[in-house]
């Protein structure tokens, strides 16, 4: 026993320094770049799978181009194709040469023998049962097409292409803004389109992931003689690009604007409706631009073209970048605010880098913050005690609420003509609510409701849109959709919830939209601000559907009264003449006492046949309308002159270059030339 003893001895601490080496290697320190973090949690800027990365490359593609032309007030021209890539195609991209198969069963899609022996007999079964139903003529539902075994590894592959006419961009800034995650111009306090600040370079980190092919983008700038070519992709370890061609080429259609062409793996079939509902509810919140949208397939009858035309030349004005409200900081934004002020003292910083902040105002919080503070004392030798002291006195202090200048919502114009464009309604209503504030950020909701319209289903039709851009998923939990099914009592507004076509259409625009979940596809109910301005826009909306569809019933009741009215004319002028011809016998033989003057001048009339039964007929209907006519005049005069009807005006673009001022009102613009 001693001798076993002693020679497992030796082992046991060599057993034991493997094991610390092997725990101390895995406890290495690592660091990931920003590309792979997201490369690896790629769900979280909405590529969740296939069919959803098609679709979320086709929103961020298009909102990057609306951004662009709308930063240099150009009417957005955008056409987006999607075409698909076979196999074969695919393969012969990447020089990759197709091999037939050797080990079928190695494959997911391979079926054996007895599974198609199984399968044939189950079709011939079905098959025999249509026979005989046929044959009886009986009425059965048609047995659901049998599912195709499609292996793992056979994908789709899809070319998107978005061209547009705005701004472009630098030549030497084009690697950087597509092939450095985190990196772009749109950083700072404003309204944007954009919910990650990812753009296209989420589409060419997929792009890498599922086909490992660059990106192409051709830009070129105003007044520019070249047009910036760049091929690239992305090194998603160091978060840097790696270029393949970059070059400038000529410009000789004095083209300005940008185009990105990126392939991509995707599910087109699955997510077709998503990507056009997306087309058409931009179209309907951003009437000023025209799209055209094109999926391009091998089989011809898959192939689909739609435009969407432009209704209105007048564009919201450009988002400014404001300040930050002393209320909406942080600890952590303060200091970055003190590190990269050009101000040298206190009373200049607060004066200048917050909104709402008058000298007056800063020398009075200077002086509630205590003896160690002072208007001449230099910010950056703040200490950070007094930073903490700062940051407690913006959150008990009072301030005023920032005012909604920098915001730039759709507008009621806009939004009502993309509302007709879109869906023809039989009525529509709009209404935009003044700035609001929550958490020291503005807000403005604007709602318009509509009823009937093409392609509108019966029940509620809610269209969501958050700093103009629309809203497609996770619904239920939205504050619009909860508002509209259980807050607003619709029959009270004359609208029937479950048998009426309603559209209901919510726009929030914000330097700041409280996204719920990691899709930020939906706003959160938990803001009592934003609830309350949704629900009070629907309803202002619903008021003025009230009084048209009050209107449109009583002008319905009226002639449903003279239709009835007039459909008893000729029995009743029947009856009435038959009475006065039998009482003026009556009077020529004596039989009847003497009547008065003017009724005997009337009997005297039937006799000699000078009023007839289509006398009667043609006096009775001249009453009928006489009194639909005064009821109509009666009823005009209550409702007031501000309730006539209003008819709908559209001028078209006028071509070349003219001065002009508009005038704005809530529904309508005018624009002078002078």
């Amino acid at each position: 026993m001693e001798v076993g003893g002693s020679s497992e001895s030796p082992e046991e601490p060599k057993k034991g320094k493997s094991r610390a080496t092997k725990k101390a290697k895995e406890s290495v320190l690592k660091q990931k770049s920003p590309a792979e973090f997201f490369a690896e949690n790629k769900n979280i800027a909405g590529f969740d799978n296939p069919g959803k990365c098609l679709y979320t490359t086709v929103r961020e593609l298009v909102e990057n181009s609306l951004d662009s032309a709308e930063s240099i007030s150009e009417l957005p021209v955008i056409e987006v194709t999607i075409e698909e890539i076979g196999k074969s195609r695919f393969n012969s991209m990447i020089g990759l040469i197709d091999r037939e198969r050797v080990d079928e069963e190695l494959y997911d899609d391979y079926e054996s023998a007895k599974a198609r022996e199984k399968r044939l007999a189950k079709e011939a079964r079905i098959q025999e049962m249509q026979a005989k139903n046929a044959a009886l003529r009986k009425k059965v539902k048609e047995p659901a097409a049998p599912k195709g075994t499609k292996g793992r590894g056979e994908a789709s592959f899809f070319r998107v292409t978005c061209k547009d006419n705005g701004r472009g961009m630098p030549h030497d800034d084009i690697p950087n803004m597509f092939g450095r995650v985190l990196s772009g111009t749109k950083y700072g306090l404003k309204q944007t389109r954009g919910k990650f600040g990812l753009g296209a370079k989420m589409a060419l980190i997929w792009s890498k992931m599922s086909t490992g092919l660059p990106i192409e983008i051709s830009s070129s700038m105003r007044g520019q003689n070249y047009t910036s070519f760049c091929r690239l992709d992305i090194d998603i370890h160091r978060n840097i690009p790696h270029i393949h061609l970059h070059e400038k080429r000529d410009n000789k259609e004095k083209w300005h604007g940008a185009e990105i062409q990126v392939v991509i793996e995707g599910n087109w079939t699955t997510y077709r409706s998503k990507i056009l509902h997306y087309m058409r509810q931009m179209a309907v919140i951003t009437p000023y631009a025209q799209f055209l949208f094109k999926y391009v397939s091998d089989a011809a009858d898959k192939n689909v073209t739609i435009r969407f035309a432009r209704r209105t030349d007048v564009m919201p004005p450009v988002p400014l970048e404001t300040k930050h409200h002393p209320s909406a900081v942080d600890l952590l934004l303060i200091k970055r605010l003190i590190a990269e002020t050009s101000k040298q003292n206190l009373l200049q910083f607060l004066q200048h880098e917050f909104v709402n902040i008058g000298k007056s105002y800063a020398e009075r919080l200077i002086g509630e913050m205590g003896p160690d503070f002072s208007p001449k004392m230099a910010v950056k030798s703040l200490t950070s005690q007094q930073i903490v002291r700062i940051h407690q006195l913006f959150r008990q202090a009072k301030f005023d609420d920032p005012s909604g200048d920098c915001l730039s919502p759709a507008g009621e114009y806009n939004l009502r003509l993309g509302i007709i464009k879109e869906l023809h309604p039989e009525m529509v209503a709009t209404y935009s609510c003044s700035p609001q504030v929550f958490e020291g950020h503005p807000f403005i909701v604007e709602a318009g409701v509509s009823l009937g319209g093409k392609d509108v289903k019966q029940g509620l039709n809610i269209f969501r849109f958050a700093n103009r851009i629309p809203l497609l998923f996770e619904r239920g939990a939205d504050v619009v959709t909860r508002t509209a099914l259980k807050r607003i009592n619709w029959n009270s507004y004359k609208i029937n919830q479950t048998q009426d076509k309603i559209g209901v259409f919510v726009s929030i625009v914000s330097t700041k939209i409280p996204f719920k979940g990691t899709g930020k596809e939906y706003i959160g109910d938990d803001i009592s601000e934003i609830a309350s301005a949704v629900k009070s826009s629907i309803q202002q909306c619903c008021v003025q559907l009230k009084s048209k569809i009050v209107k449109k019933i009583q002008a319905r009741e009226q002639q449903e009264r003279k239709r009835n009215l007039s459909k008893y004319i000729p029995d009743v002028t029947a009856a009435i003449y038959d009475v006065l011809r039998e009482t003026a016998h009556q009077q020529a033989s004596k039989k009847k006492k003497q009547y008065e003057e003017k009724d005997t001048e009337l009997l005297t009339k039937v006799s000699t046949r000078i009023v007839t039964e289509k006398t009667l007929r043609e006096k009775l209907a001249q009453h009928v309308e006489q009194v639909d006519y005064e009821m109509a005049l009666e009823y005009a005069t209550q409702s007031g002159v501000s309730e006539e009807p209003r008819e709908d005006i559209y001028i078209r673009a006028v071509e070349g270059a003219y001065d002009f001022i508009d005038f704005h009102s809530p529904v309508f613009v005018f624009r002078l030339f002078s």
